[in-house]
């Protein structure tokens, strides 16, 4: 039997575009995730296309981690989410270093 770390981040991906079309169901598996622990690891790299609705997702999710004492952090952009983030330059306010793949540098 496998032990789990106590502070061990749970993981969720996203594969979807982050749409107003997806937010819901969306919305509903970030919050379970981020209520399953301390930690959430938030991978975007699959992301296709992310708008308002989308942001506003990744918005909620970070204020709510704050809120409970607990953390979420994108670990992956896409870059159709790099781009959103820097359109609201909120990349300061996220946190979470934009890693940019050394083909786009």
């Amino acid at each position: 039997m496998a032990t789990r770390k106590k502070n061990a981040a749970k993981r969720i991906a996203i594969g979807e575009d982050m749409t107003i079309y997806n937010a819901a169901v969306q919305k509903q598996a970030l919050i379970d995730a981020l209520a399953a622990g301390q930690r959430l690891e938030i991978d975007l790299s699959a992301v296709g296309e992310i708008d308002t609705a989308g942001f506003q997702l990744l918005m909620l999710v970070k204020r709510e981690a704050r809120r409970l004492g607990k953390e979420a952090q994108i670990v992956a952009h896409s870059e159709a989410v790099r781009e959103v983030i820097d359109f609201y330059n909120m990349a300061a306010e996220f946190g979470d270093p934009l890693l940019i793949p050394a083909h786009k540098a």
